[in-house]
């Protein structure tokens, strides 16, 4: 990574997005912001211009249930940055306010999995000519230690809805799309790695889901940058980290036939 990087984070309006953007930030370089929202987004960029005066700040705005929006976003971003040297893919739709009601993405998608899954494969994967053009490059996917296995005659969850599940089945999507995209991108330069930050954190979607938060959200800010930053890691490639440990993820990560049913899918939906 070079020593003035531009790094992309998603999600980076609230919680360990907004952690994130101030640390890196802190460290110089450029660091985008992306969001949903153009006043949160406005508000964040102020706040990380004020703490980190030498950064260099520039926001990005999509709602990542619309596809459309997400390759709107890449195709502004292309145009716009001559590089990125990291990708953090933290922004997640948890298991909401109502758990019961189940919501379609603009596309018609479940909307953990296109948040979740479709969102930042799409990302990524519209991103990799910029990324590869500036290797060393680094993804970073942000998982969860909750991990459910993925049914696959019922991957929308049409039944047996519940939006804890979703958010899991998701997760677990994302670690095995992980995988896949290192093992695609071996020899390019660019690191894909997955990880569960921290337990709990206290955000936004911890809360609306009625859970009690037991970390702060540094707890999950330096994992992540570590898997960014550290020199150690830098052609360490296709795996998941619990906070800083290198662990296994759920059995279904490393079923190759699983993997390659996903992947088949989460390319038919991305277009």
């Amino acid at each position: 990574m070079s020593s003035q990087p531009t790094t992309l984070i998603t999600g980076a309006t609230q919680g360990m997005g907004r952690g994130l953007a101030l640390e890196l930030a802190a460290r110089g370089g450029t660091v985008l912001l992306h969001g949903r929202n153009q006043a949160r987004l406005d508000a964040v960029a102020a706040e990380v211009r004020a703490a980190a005066p030498n950064a260099t700040v520039r926001t990005y705005l999509a709602d990542l249930a619309d596809l459309d929006q997400v390759h709107a976003m890449v195709a502004e971003i292309r145009a716009a940055e001559p590089r990125l040297d990291g990708l953090i893919n933290n922004a997640v739709a948890g298991g909401g306010a109502e758990p019961l009601q189940r919501e379609l993405s603009r596309q018609g998608h479940e909307l953990r999995f296109a948040v979740n899954l479709l969102a930042p494969y799409a990302l990524t994967r519209d991103l990799l000519p910029l990324l590869i053009a500036s290797a060393p490059a680094r993804v970073v996917n942000v998982a969860s230690i909750g991990q459910e296995a993925i049914d696959f005659d019922n991957v929308m969850l049409e039944r047996d809805y519940e939006g804890l599940r979703a958010y899991c089945r998701s997760k677990l999507a994302l670690i095995m799309a992980t995988f896949e995209l290192a093992a695609e991108l071996d020899g390019t330069g660019v690191t894909v790695n997955t990880l569960h930050p921290a337990h709990l954190m206290d955000t936004d979607g911890v809360r609306e889901y009625g859970l009690t938060p037991v970390t702060g959200i540094d707890e999950g800010v330096r994992p992540t940058v570590r898997l960014l930053t550290d020199p150690d890691l830098a052609t360490t490639t296709g795996r998941y980290f619990d906070r800083f440990t290198d662990a296994r993820a759920h059995e279904q990560a490393y079923d190759a036939h699983a993997r390659a049913r996903l992947m088949k899918l989460t390319r038919a939906l991305v277009g």
